[in-house]
């Protein structure tokens, strides 16, 4: 496997781990109580041999663990993934927003420290307003460097989300997007006030090939609009939508959780966010937006299709 060489980011980090569609699809699976092998391989529709795949790659890390018989496993949470609840909250506020998604809308979020439902919100945990990511800047964290990564893990798949037979897959177009790390790179870059292609390829130095195939899609997708800088040649910058920006809460919670579990040299934060409202470095905490408490897995409950009411990490 061929390596590049980028600067440290907790993101980086964190999509090398579980950015790839099918392992954002399981956990996802996961996360509502499906946890044998058979269950999996029937609500996602993948073959066996990826899920198995996925399902190794998964324990390496620390995500999954696995008991129960050898012909009968079970696939448990572990508290690294649990950690990932808050991201999850907020690809399910982005898709809500953005999509006509009934699935989503079949679903009503309960805070019992309120006994209200209500909509996940990100807020600055030092300010309590609503977190934009127009409002933050960065600055190098104690553990600035750079990391060697490999170039390719494996292939994008070509297969939509969308075909995933799950009617628990609430955040489908979000995985559609996020689930190539390369294309979820490029938001996380585009967060940087990075426009133009050869600023994008400076910081991620994969094929042209490859890069320009990530940003059309983009552009396809209404994350990215072109704006021309340059007439002759015709040239143009990548700006973010604000389709584009409304992702910033669901890669802040992946940076929180890649700066605590995905530091492989124990230097801390490769980077430090700062909140332009309060000028003080940013944490965003996920709050009830009805009592306005901080949002915890053990505290939430859910329903689904007027069905009782279970635990939002399906133990």
């Amino acid at each position: 496997m061929t390596e590049l060489t980028t600067r440290a980011s907790s993101i980086n980090r964190a999509l090398d781990q579980i950015g790839d569609k099918w392992c954002l699809l399981i956990l996802q699976e996961v996360f509502w109580g499906v946890n044998s092998f058979g269950g999996l391989l029937q609500e996602t529709g993948i073959s066996r041999g990826v899920l198995s795949n996925r399902l190794k790659w998964l324990q390496d890390h620390d995500c999954l663990r696995r008991r129960g018989s050898t012909r009968y496993p079970r696939y448990h949470l572990t508290r690294k993934s649990v950690d990932l609840y808050h991201n999850a909250l907020m690809a399910v506020v982005w898709e809500d927003r953005h999509f006509d998604t009934p699935e989503i809308q079949a679903v009503r979020l309960v805070h019992r420290n309120c006994g209200k439902s209500f909509v996940p919100l990100m807020v600055c945990g030092c300010c309590q307003q609503a977190v934009d990511g127009r409002e933050v800047s960065y600055l190098p964290g104690p553990g600035a460097q750079q990391d060697v990564r490999g170039k390719k893990v494996r292939r994008r798949s070509s297969v939509s989300a969308h075909e995933v037979p799950s009617e628990r897959q609430v955040y489908r177009n979000l995985i559609n997007l996020v689930g190539d790390r390369w294309t979820a790179n490029l938001i996380a870059l585009a967060f940087h006030d990075l426009h133009r292609f050869d600023e994008f390829h400076r910081e991620l130095p994969v094929a042209t090939n490859i890069l320009s195939d990530r940003m059309r899609f983009l552009v396809e997708e209404g994350i990215f609009e072109t704006r021309p800088y340059q007439q002759r040649p015709l040239r143009h910058a990548y700006h973010l939508t604000g389709k584009g920006w409304d992702l910033f809460p669901w890669f802040l919670t992946l940076l929180h959780w890649g700066d605590r579990w995905c530091d492989p040299t124990g230097a801390g934060p490769p980077m430090k966010l700062i909140h332009a409202t309060c000028k003080q470095p940013l944490h965003g905490q996920v709050v009830c937006d009805q009592c306005d408490d901080e949002v915890r897995p053990d505290e939430v409950g859910f329903s689904i299709h007027n069905v009782a009411e279970y635990s939002a990490t399906g133990s």
